[in-house]
């Protein structure tokens, strides 16, 4: 009976919580303890992994044939934004203007009813990721008040630990998306608020995650679980890019945030107990198909065991054709302007990504393009399904690369060449040796665009550093103007006013 208790409270709060008000409401204290239902660590872990399925259903949507919640979440809001991504015949039509409207910048078009099936309606509510942190949060509460014995003491340090990771990755989420945010951090939180500065919510954050992420493993020996549950080197890896955002935004002093990105790098990078490594560029299908040394955390996809995403969600629907999607698709929906991936690949350069991220026609501009970096595989061949790829969130090159732009805005370049040339060996591609001054930071931007295409940081990586003011960087670049007024963030739901006196919208977009 504990557990359908357990069952039913969870529901409430994970699932049937709406915007406005409500989204800070939970069941009574008294209704939802430790005391009450969790009686196992086994109780507890079930919590926890709601969180996840949570995080997984603002991301990625509902699987093939269940019911429709279609989502292109990491393309729409970190791969597209901003991009130099140009149409195709086979992305011709009404339909999918909504790739033009995402490289202009046209954020308001996206919400047309022609856009319905790909749930950019669903980008302005922010009420599912405060679904995530109430369910954090009464984690964290409750481990301290569980019945002495049930759980070890490190045990209940972990969940602790593994809450506030969740939390944070929220809260990190929301202020990519929306700036200011309303922030909390206690169980059962009831109270109308309003927003807090995104500076603030972040250095809080910080604090927060500091006092914690040392009490997560490294990885974890059940492979299974490897890269999606939280690990320490996915906490660090949120740690720096909390930091970088900080520094990107702060009128302060920067210092300190980038001396913390430096520290966390060298930590993963130098103490990391063999957890992590960059895999050989030949095990590509690995890396992307998950849970290897490389993958600090990931959402979890498996056609075996119906675990597949919205079609529309990944990346990867975007730059394949036939054979390689159904024979209909003959011609990629996408391609990037030839200068962009010139300026990634210099015709005549070397750099193994080039031949193995990419087919022979990496400049071609008739849909012959095709991005194979996230090429895995499918339950039959040429169907319509996206392929059998995890979701990448953080991997073991993304801090490897933000230690070396922090080395670089603090001037000392040879550590920042000596760390970037990590992945550039790997890729067997030219080392930076000459690089310096504003030239080397420009390098290590372009690194991470190379690197990291299609995981979902171009348009963040544009904005935290305020290339997106720059038409050498985009293909639609911001004024000042509109990105002071909040032009590079998402407009918030109106159901965000219900009941809350104190709450704002984003009024450069409502």
């Amino acid at each position: 009976m504990k557990k359908i208790i357990l069952g039913l409270l969870l529901l409430n709060t994970l699932l049937f919580l709406s915007c406005g008000k409500e989204f800070l409401n939970v069941s009574p204290k008294d209704n939802l303890t430790g005391n009450n239902y969790w009686k196992s660590e086994e109780d507890v872990d079930k919590f926890i992994v709601g969180i996840y399925k949570t995080f997984r259903l603002i991301t990625m949507g509902t699987p093939r044939g269940g019911t429709a919640n279609h989502r292109i979440f990491f393309p729409a809001t970190g791969d597209f934004r901003c991009a130099p991504i140009v149409r195709t015949s086979q992305s011709s039509g009404g339909g999918r203007n909504y790739l033009t409207h995402l490289r202009q910048n046209n954020i308001n078009a996206l919400f047309h009813s022609d856009y319905n099936y790909f749930g950019f309606t669903a980008i302005p509510k922010w009420n599912d990721f405060y679904k995530m942190i109430q369910a954090a949060n009464i984690v964290y509460h409750e481990m301290d008040n569980m019945e002495e014995g049930l759980i070890s003491p490190a045990s209940i340090a972990r969940y602790k630990a593994e809450a506030v990771f969740l939390r944070n990755l929220a809260y990190f989420f929301l202020v990519r998306l929306y700036g200011d945010v309303p922030y909390y951090t206690e169980a059962y939180h009831s109270k109308a608020i309003g927003r807090t500065n995104m500076l603030e919510v972040l250095t809080k954050g910080i604090a927060d995650l500091n006092e914690q992420y040392k009490n997560l493993p490294w990885t974890y020996e059940d492979p299974s679980i490897v890269g999606n549950r939280a690990m320490r080197g996915a906490a660090i890896t949120l740690l720096m890019h909390m930091n970088m955002w900080v520094a990107g935004f702060t009128t302060g002093d920067k210092v300190p945030y980038y001396e913390a990105v430096i520290a966390l790098g060298r930590e993963i990078r130098l103490e990391n107990n063999n957890s992590y490594e960059l895999l050989p560029l030949e095990r590509t299908k690995e890396i992307f198909k998950g849970r290897t040394k490389e993958g600090l955390f990931e959402i979890v996809q498996n056609l075996n065991y119906g675990e597949t995403f919205s079609l529309s969600s990944p990346y990867s629907d975007y730059f394949l054709r036939y054979p390689n999607k159904h024979i209909g698709i003959q011609r990629s929906y996408l391609y990037y302007e030839p200068k962009f991936m010139e300026e990634l690949y210099p015709i005549g350069g070397t750099d193994k990504r080039k031949n193995v991220w990419y087919d022979e026609h990496i400049y071609n501009t008739t849909g012959m393009m095709q991005c194979l970096k996230f090429l895995n595989v499918f339950n039959e061949e040429g169907e319509d399904y996206n392929p059998d790829d995890n979701q990448v969130v953080f991997r073991y090159a993304d801090p490897i690369l933000l230690e070396a732009e922090a080395l670089a805005e603090l001037d000392k370049d040879s550590e920042a060449r000596e760390v970037v040339n990590i992945i550039r060996a790997r890729a067997e591609a030219p080392l930076a040796v000459s690089e310096s001054g504003d030239e080397l930071k420009d390098f290590i931007w372009w690194e991470r665009v190379r690197e990291l295409i299609g995981e979902g940081h171009f348009y963040y990586d544009l904005v935290r550093t305020r290339k997106v003011l720059n038409s050498k960087y985009t293909s639609a670049a911001m004024s000042v103007d509109a990105y002071n007024r909040g032009g590079w963030t998402w407009p918030i739901h109106r159901d965000a006013l219900i009941d809350n006196p104190y709450m704002t919208l984003n009024n450069y977009w409502n």
